[in-house]
């Protein structure tokens, strides 16, 4: 099992969804990609863009800030964290 540790606890993959959130289904959909046209413009495979848009991986910072690129808003308006966090 895979564990992203941080400064107080490890996030789990079944964590993942209440650690961060994001929009990339939605921003998908208002662009009409399908998850593997997304994926091609990026550099990752189908089952990349499908784990992330479920909540169950995050997604690298230069994965992040591609993905934002492509829709061309901030990441920020593309992954939150948790208000929590």
């Amino acid at each position: 099992m895979i564990a992203i540790v941080t400064f107080n606890e490890a996030i789990t993959p079944d964590k993942y969804n209440d650690y961060m959130k994001n929009s990339l289904k939605v921003e998908r959909a208002i662009m009409d990609f399908t998850q593997q046209q997304l994926a091609e413009l990026v550099g990752v495979s189908r089952q990349t863009i499908n784990a992330i848009e479920k909540g169950n991986y995050v997604p690298s910072t230069t994965l992040s800030l591609k993905l934002a690129r492509v829709f061309s808003k901030p990441v920020e308006n593309i992954f939150q964290l948790d208000e929590n966090d």
